[in-house]
């Protein structure tokens, strides 16, 4: 992963934080992410987010449990193992649909729980850089990545117009990785 600089700011209110998210948008610089305590309705489109596509996934999940189901049980009962239980047919598709329905239920719920922790980062075993102490407590902070052709102090002082009460640089791994939080990375600051 790389290492790179942050610009971070800190505002105490979500009135403040809209116009300084669309702000930072409209200036051009690269909006690396907006941390809240709380969810923020209307933030997401703000940001410029599309919508998650997190149900096609758990659609996609809950007809792989549905073949899983169907496929094993018509295997089972068809050329492995048939049975004539009282006259019945071999393929009894209404005796198929609990099994079926809760092999459904159970891929798309396990399915969308892991494909959300991955998108998410939140895996167990996953650090990521924590940029204010308090942003999971009563502040709203945004991010903004720098590079070459930015001035530091040029962005804080474009993060202090928008109503930001704290600014400064950080520098951090861009992404999540894998790592212990008893010990400290050799960039962070002390």
């Amino acid at each position: 992963m790389a290492i790179k600089k942050f610009a971070v700011a800190a505002y105490d209110d979500e009135e403040v934080l809209f116009p300084a998210v669309k702000k930072v948008r409209n200036s051009g610089y690269k909006l690396h992410d907006v941390y809240t305590p709380f969810p923020v309705h209307g933030l997401d489109g703000a940001l410029g987010l599309k919508e998650t596509d997190l149900h096609v996934a758990g659609f996609i999940y809950g007809l792989c449990g549905t073949s899983t189901a169907l496929g094993f049980m018509s295997w089972i009962f068809l050329s492995d193992w048939p049975i004539n239980f009282g006259g019945k047919p071999h393929f009894s598709l209404p005796a198929f649909i609990p099994v079926t329905f809760e092999l459904t239920v159970l891929f798309a719920a396990v399915g969308m729980v892991l494909t959300f922790c991955y998108l998410n980062q939140i895996m167990p075993g996953v650090k990521k850089h924590v940029f204010h102490p308090r942003q999971s407590d009563d502040l709203f902070i945004i991010v903004i990545e720098l590079n070459d052709h930015v001035a530091e102090t040029e962005v804080l002082d474009f993060m202090k117009s928008t109503g930001a009460i704290e600014t400064n640089v950080q520098t951090a791994e861009s992404e999540w990785w894998y790592g212990r939080w008893d010990q400290k990375e050799a960039y962070e600051l002390s």
